[in-house]
């Protein structure tokens, strides 16, 4: 049976965007087991306060990282420093699927084998760009942040900016790259005000 995967920012006590992980899961659960009833992440994260025993006072963020298929198998608690990722290399394939967060992510780490030497890829699917290796992407045009309109998956931090106001859907073309003057990575571990942020001349082709 397939794995699938939750990795939720944990902080200073806090679970980040647990609504929308909580979503996610039972939707996955539902769509590929027929699981009609919901887990209640918060409930079941909660029984860990007030802090796991995995986390150390000397550090602030952990990847809160549940497996799951059925039910969930597994919660681990892992410490996480912001990755330092400078250079991005566009890289294509029409066929790849990541619509649901499997554990499974050879084909992406295929994708991810032709980077080069840079430090992470821009995937390009069907002539539009959609994700990078592990995060949702954003691109800056001097008024507007936009995001691809059709990312491989649809994260959790790219939900709650669509949701408030703070992002737009866009259709990207690699020729685009151009429009834009600056590009933003995101995902459940990196928030937009973290700035985690590459300059479009480091992007490769």
């Amino acid at each position: 049976m397939c794995q699938l995967l939750e990795t939720i920012r944990y902080e200073n006590g806090q679970f980040h965007n647990l609504k929308r992980h909580t979503a996610r899961l039972n939707r996955s659960r539902k769509m590929l087991f027929g699981k009609e009833d919901e887990i209640d992440l918060e409930k079941i994260l909660l029984k860990k306060n007030p802090e796991p025993p995995e986390v150390s006072k000397q550090n602030d963020v952990y990847k809160c990282r549940i497996i799951y298929a059925k039910e969930i198998e597994k919660i681990e608690f892992i410490p996480y420093p912001l990755p330092v990722i400078r250079t991005l290399k566009i890289v294509t394939d029409n066929e790849i699927d990541y619509a649901y967060k499997f554990t499974d992510r050879s084909r992406l780490q295929q994708l991810y084998n032709q980077r080069g030497e840079c430090d992470d890829i821009l995937i390009v699917k069907n002539g539009l760009l959609t994700d990078t290796y592990f995060a949702n992407i954003l691109f800056y045009n001097g008024k507007n942040w936009v995001t691809p309109a059709h990312p491989l998956l649809k994260g959790t931090q790219r939900q709650y900016l669509l949701e408030t106001n703070q992002i737009v859907l866009v259709d990207i073309r690699p020729t685009d790259l151009n429009n834009f003057q600056n590009v933003r990575l995101i995902n459940a571990m990196i928030r937009f005000e973290d700035e985690l942020d590459i300059k479009i001349e480091d992007i490769h082709f």
